[in-house]
């Protein structure tokens, strides 16, 4: 009985990598949130620091919520980061 030719293989090759670049356009929301922040913080450190004369007075203890609410701030901003 005749053998069959044998087909030749060719050689492996692996499969390309395309590099993605995902750009989202979202390259303001980490130094947003970190000024938020940072900023939230310097309030609220402030206003222990001074003992309520600082940043603003008249507010009293509303100065705390001030801060708590540049954080919050932040926290909101935060979830547009990508």
């Amino acid at each position: 009985m005749p053998k069959s030719r044998l087909r030749k293989k060719s050689d492996y090759t692996p499969p390309t990598t395309a590099t993605v670049k995902i750009s989202s356009g979202r390259s303001w929301v980490a130094p947003l949130m970190l000024a938020l922040f940072l900023i939230g913080l310097v309030w609220i450190v402030t206003y222990y620091v001074t003992s309520g004369q600082w940043p603003v007075q008249s507010w009293g203890n509303w100065n705390i919520l001030a801060g708590f609410g540049f954080i919050a701030a932040g926290f909101g901003v935060s979830t547009q980061w990508k």
